[in-house]
């Protein structure tokens, strides 16, 4: 049976807890891929919402076994608290495996990861702070330290004496700050160790060892297609790889294990932190979104910049990912709107692009072509099937569908997790 891989069509927030969620009950494993703690998941169930950060949501749903994988920076002190707090709510959190390779991010991690912010000025990405940047950079540089490292003191020590041996120079010299005392580092680390232990496993094995079982595994990504490090609005990113090649790399399967890409997207567009955003609302519109989308950060509690649905941008999340399914989600947030405007292209200095412009520039000087649809303005939480929908309401799905590159599945009508229209099954 298949194994499975959920992604992000615009800049996150789409909803993917939700369609894990969704999933859960036939799902076996549920595996987070990239990322850390900088990007949240807001599941609803029943009349209890949990912010998840680190955590894969597949956590909620008993009898699912939640991985961390290797490709993603673990926050132990985040790790724990989530876990703890999860505990304190009935949630059984003892199946959690957590990949041996995964890296982890230090106290020296964020200290630089806000320091390096704040000194961008102008210029700043808009990074959480939370030292998920520099923990990549230390992978790539080879100077990272893994989950393993903490289950040999000796090791440990020695990796981090030689990332500070670099980090308190620029600390102190370039950003005016203390240096940071390695034995602090350790006996930071070191105190999560035993409570770690019965936790870590290969999951790589563990993962191709389901597969072969016929068991139904789940790759959960972090962020978004337009915040993956290569394939999104660079350097406005996040340090990994959001999109579905990114499951195969950050887990260990092999890409051929791949059998359905489900992308998430708003029926309008959402962005946190800076960078191009062409069909950003900056009048009413978009306060009105942000006021009936409830568009705060689940980590961080920011206003999300909000616009129309951009079809450029999923037809290209539908290119890269090799999307065979859309889940569409919020369209109940949509209600009450006379005209809905949807960008079919964009303009740069007068020349009509269909598709995203290669470069960068171009985009971010792009101004949207829009078409609209007409509004609807009847309830539409209680709609479990497509015809229950009002005509607007179908028609803009369909207008949206035939513009994204793939079939739209799912449609979310409202938070809950029995609020969805199922249009195609995700698992067949």
């Amino acid at each position: 049976m298949p194994a499975i891989v959920i992604v992000g069509a615009q800049w996150g927030d789409e909803g993917k807890g939700k369609a894990t969620d969704l999933l859960g009950e036939r799902i076996d494993y549920v595996v987070k891929f990239n990322g850390g703690n900088n990007a949240g998941h807001t599941v609803v169930v029943g009349n209890e919402k949990y912010a998840l950060h680190l955590l894969p949501s597949g956590i909620l749903t008993p009898g699912v076994i939640p991985v961390i994988s290797n490709g993603v920076v673990v926050d132990l002190e985040v790790l724990f608290d989530e876990l703890t707090a999860l505990s304190a709510r009935g949630v059984d959190v003892s199946k959690l495996l957590v990949s041996a390779n995964a890296h982890v991010i230090t106290q020296y991690h964020r200290t630089l990861d806000k320091v390096t912010e704040r000194f961008l000025g102008k210029r700043q990405i808009g990074t959480t702070g939370r030292g998920i940047g520099p923990a990549y950079a230390d992978k790539i540089n080879r100077v990272g330290i893994r989950i393993q490292d903490l289950f040999d003191e000796n090791i440990l020590r020695q990796k981090v004496e030689g990332a500070l041996d670099q980090k308190n120079h620029l600390l102190v010299k370039v950003y005016n700050r203390r240096s940071i005392g390695v034995n602090e580092v350790v006996d930071d680390l070191l105190q999560y160790a035993e409570r770690l232990r019965p936790l870590v496993a290969d999951t790589a094995l563990v993962l191709n060892k389901a597969l072969d079982e016929g068991k139904n595994v789940l790759f959960e990504g972090g962020q978004a297609t337009m915040l993956d490090v290569d394939h999104g609005t660079y350097p406005f990113v996040t340090s990994s790889n959001a999109t579905s090649g990114g499951a195969a790399t950050g887990s260990g399967i092999a890409p051929n294990r791949i059998d359905r890409v489900i992308a998430i997207a708003k029926a309008y567009t959402t962005r946190v932190g800076a960078g191009p955003f062409p069909t950003e609302l900056f009048d009413e519109s978009g306060e009105f979104l942000r006021s009936a989308g409830w568009e705060f950060g689940t980590t961080t509690g920011r206003p999300r910049r909000t616009g129309w649905y951009d079809a450029p941008i999923s037809r290209y999340a539908a290119r890269i990912n090799g999307v065979t399914d859309f889940v569409l989600t919020k369209l109940d947030v949509l209600t009450g709107l006379d005209r809905i405007p949807v960008c079919v292209a964009y303009d740069v200095d007068g020349v009509r692009h269909d598709e995203m412009p290669v470069s960068q520039s171009d985009f971010h000087h792009a101004k949207p072509i829009y078409e609209e649809f007409q509004g609807w303005s009847e309830d539409i939480s209680g709609a479990r099937a497509f015809d229950d929908l009002p005509k607007a309401a179908q028609d803009y799905v369909l207008a949206v569908e035939q513009l994204s590159g793939a079939r739209i599945s799912v449609i979310g009508v409202g938070p809950g997790r029995e609020e969805v229209i199922v249009r195609h099954d995700l698992v067949d």
